[in-house]
């Protein structure tokens, strides 16, 4: 008797169960996720509890949660994770490297990598590699691979510098420290044997907004940045080009995407900016617009590399910047690297064995030998 009454329970308390089941899974995560994330990075600029009703909306947690979820790929790179932070602890490669060298006016720290070919009586020409990281996130440590294996294969000093990401600064304060890295090869690079008339910029995704954006305020003369303008002048005659890696070159389009995207709250990339009245001076497309036609000849040949996968920064970005360059008689090179993400660009330069490092690093040798006028 209680058999029969027990077994008809437990077949109710299962089909029950399925529409709790599905609830938690279609409703209780992403709502849980997304408020997580919109409480520890920002809520929707909105008065009073607009906000939250603004922060609320499906469609808003549902985008904020796959772009969550969206991260767990990088649980990839575990493997890579530990490589460079057992090289970069490991005393024996100091003989490839110096660390910690302090520059600039807020007592920033940057890393210096040697070739291993370098001849000791010969200069050789910098590289300055800026990472991204939505101008919140970075550190030179994490780069220290990509580095070392720069500097052998474009046989170069490799200088890769921290700069005052959100909230430590804003994006003035990491032109100023990205400028102040570049000020500093020219007066103190002789020390360590660089040829300080030579100098290569290449910045990944919100790094090559940084290289970009600095350049073209060095050209400018800019008094924001609080360096005499003679320096200014022997800087900008120093850089040779600039290598672009999924960058950030409009930050109104990009802005545009992150809403499309329903991320613009979350983002950092409004805040390091002071507010969407700053994207326009803050965005390369425009600075090099507001240049005279004296300042024009003066800007550099451009690089720019961007992956077809990439939904981070999506390639128009670097399309767009290379047709205005192109507009304004700029020497500019585009190169759409198929079935490559946003991350992968940049990660498979730290190892040969990775599946893009070959293809990535030949589009790199070729701009590089341009800028060297080697080809």
């Amino acid at each position: 008797m209680n058999t029969n009454i027990y077994i008809p329970t437990m077949i109710g308390l299962k089909y029950h169960s399925l529409p709790v089941a599905a609830g938690t899974l279609f409703v209780g995560i992403p709502y849980g996720i997304s408020l997580l994330a919109q409480w520890l990075y920002g809520w929707p600029n909105k008065p009073g509890y607009k906000k939250y009703i603004e922060g609320l909306k499906p469609r808003r947690i549902y985008c904020i949660s796959r772009a969550v979820l969206e991260m767990l790929k990088y649980l990839q790179y575990g493997r890579l994770y530990f490589q460079w932070k057992s090289w970069y602890k490991n005393v024996d490669n100091n003989k490839h490297c110096v660390k910690g060298i302090t520059y600039g006016r807020r007592g920033m720290k940057l890393d210096l990598y040697h070739s291993p070919g370098m001849d000791q009586y010969k200069r050789l020409p910098v590289v300055v590699f800026v990472y991204g990281g939505a101008w919140g996130s970075g550190e030179r440590s994490t780069y220290c691979l990509l580095a070392i294996q720069m500097a052998k294969e474009l046989n170069a000093t490799v200088v890769c510098p921290d700069y005052a990401t959100y909230p430590k600064g804003n994006v003035l304060n990491m032109v100023e420290d990205i400028s102040d890295c570049l000020l500093w090869v020219r007066e103190k690079g002789h020390l360590f044997n660089i040829d300080k008339d030579n100098i290569v910029l290449i910045g990944h995704s919100a790094g090559a907004h940084l290289c970009a954006l600095a350049t073209l305020f060095l050209i400018d003369g800019a008094k924001e940045l609080g360096i005499e303008a003679a320096k200014q002048t022997d800087i900008t005659s120093a850089i040779k080009g600039i290598v672009g890696l999924s960058g950030v070159y409009n930050i109104l389009d990009h802005y545009q995407h992150e809403k499309n995207r329903a991320i613009e709250y979350v983002s950092t990339m409004h805040k390091a900016m002071d507010g969407v009245d700053n994207f326009p001076y803050y965005s390369p497309t425009h600075a090099i617009k507001k240049l005279d036609e004296e300042k024009i000849k003066k800007v550099p040949p451009f690089g720019l590399l961007h992956g077809t996968n990439d939904i981070i920064v999506p390639l128009e970005s670097s399309v767009r910047f290379s047709e205005l360059l192109t507009s304004l008689s700029l020497k500019a090179s585009l190169y759409l690297l198929p079935k490559m993400d946003h991350t992968e660009i940049v990660t498979d330069l730290m190892a040969p064995d990775r599946h893009f490092y070959h293809s990535i690093y030949g589009c790199i040798k070729q701009e590089y030998c341009k800028f060297m006028r080697k080809c």
